[in-house]
């Protein structure tokens, strides 16, 4: 089975993760999958490839006679997918040769479009792999998860020398809980790769700093008739509060380390409202003065309707990983050199999100993140190109190689 077959397989199984659920995994039908990739591993030679009772997949490839010495490497991807946007029934189409116009999306009235995506012209030629629309694709993380195997079959088939390798795949990604859980011990590697990013050129190692803001506003409801100077109308305080974040400064107008507010639910009615940011920034002290400012707005608040009006509560969610990556950084050099030995151009961009290594990191397991050849995720739009997943696999082989050197 090829990488492409494997995907394939992959995609059509319902792994979407819930954040409102308490339980690890959050959903269950999260084992199917893992149970698969289990029995896949088995299938290729990973003889001790085996799936815990929280949904973990943890694999370990011996090293070869008179690699020993060789760090243990790991590669880790995800089995779920994102609850933005639907993950049940996934329809795969693939469009061969593909020639650089627009694609519409099946009878969806969904279209793949140049003036949305510009990088489509970077894809001409090559073979894509898109949704009918209806759904997310999941190559956010399936494609890793398929380039993992992939690369761990054509690396045991081949009897490439290599030090020892350990493979692992995580429930729960998507929502934030994907270290929860992690076994870095029961991994075994001294470095690891996560393999959940975007083109096959880019290997990312600065992600955010990330926290989450919650505001509860409690309001005061009395007869609008008879309202002046006694009301407190919730909903309008949270729109004040609002107004008080820097202008400019939200995902829509930042790019590359421009860091941003972003308000990503709110509910309510006079009596109660609630308002949930996250915030996000590359750099410490800008992240550290994010989170003041929160802080900030709601002593104004209060000092503008009464104590006890707002409330915040700021959470820190994950640091910026690249503090870790810095001290480690051969394991950058050695994935931007396997991305030129394909002749291909490498890219360090910083991630403007989290991944697995972000936590995992801070863990003792130093991990950047490497390309998948999956764009537009989370959303109908999702697409991979077949020969940017060929390419993942080459890459991790690579860098594989690179290490049995020593």
């Amino acid at each position: 089975m090829n990488v492409v077959e494997r995907f394939l397989g992959y995609v059509r199984m319902y792994t979407t993760s819930d954040e409102d659920s308490p339980k690890t995994p959050s959903t269950e039908r999260q084992f199917a999958l893992a149970d698969k990739l289990v029995r896949e591993l088995k299938e290729i030679g990973v003889e001790d490839a085996e799936r815990d009772e929280l949904c973990y997949v943890y694999g370990h490839i011996p090293a070869t006679k008179g690699c020993e010495n060789a760090p243990a490497i790991g590669f880790i991807a995800h089995m779920d997918t994102a609850p933005d946007f639907s993950g049940e029934g996934v329809n795969p189409q693939i469009i061969g040769n593909y020639d650089g116009s627009d694609v519409k999306l099946g009878t969806s009235g969904r279209v793949l479009a140049h003036k949305d995506f510009p990088h489509l012209k970077n894809l001409k030629g090559k073979s894509l792999i898109v949704t009918d629309g209806r759904t997310l694709l999941g190559g956010d993380d399936k494609a890793g998860c398929a380039e993992i195997v992939a690369a761990a079959a054509e690396l045991i088939e081949s009897g490439m020398p290599h030090g020892k390798i350990c493979i692992g795949f995580t429930p729960d990604e998507e929502i934030g809980r994907s270290a929860d859980c992690f076994s870095v011990e029961r991994f075994g590697a001294k470095f690891a790769y996560t393999v959940d990013g975007g083109p096959v050129n880019e290997v990312e190692f600065e992600t955010f700093n990330a926290a989450k803001a919650i505001f509860e506003i409690s309001g005061f409801n009395v007869h609008p008739g008879s309202a002046k100077d006694i009301m407190i109308n919730a909903q309008l305080v949270a729109m004040e509060i609002d107004a008080n974040l820097p202008k400019g400064e939200t995902p829509r107008d930042t790019s590359g380390y421009e860091g941003f507010y972003h308000l990503c639910h709110m509910e309510g009615d006079v009596e109660k409202a609630t308002l949930y940011y996250i915030i996000r920034d590359h750099d410490n002290e800008k992240f550290a003065l994010r989170k003041a400012m929160m802080q900030s707005i709601a002593r104004k608040m209060n000092a503008k309707y009464g104590e006890g009006t707002v409330k915040v509560t700021v959470t820190d969610q994950y640091r910026n990983m690249s503090e870790i990556i810095r001290e480690n950084f051969h394991l950058v050099a050695n994935a931007t050199a396997a991305i030129k030995d394909l002749g291909l151009d490498p890219r360090t961009e910083p991630v403007r999100g989290g991944t697995d290594g972000a936590r995992l990191s801070f863990m003792g397991l130093p991990c950047p993140n490497l390309g998948t050849g999956t764009y537009a995720m989370h959303g109908p739009y999702e697409h991979t190109c077949i020969e940017e997943m060929e390419a993942s696999v080459k890459v991790i082989l690579g860098i594989i190689g690179k290490y049995a050197k020593g």
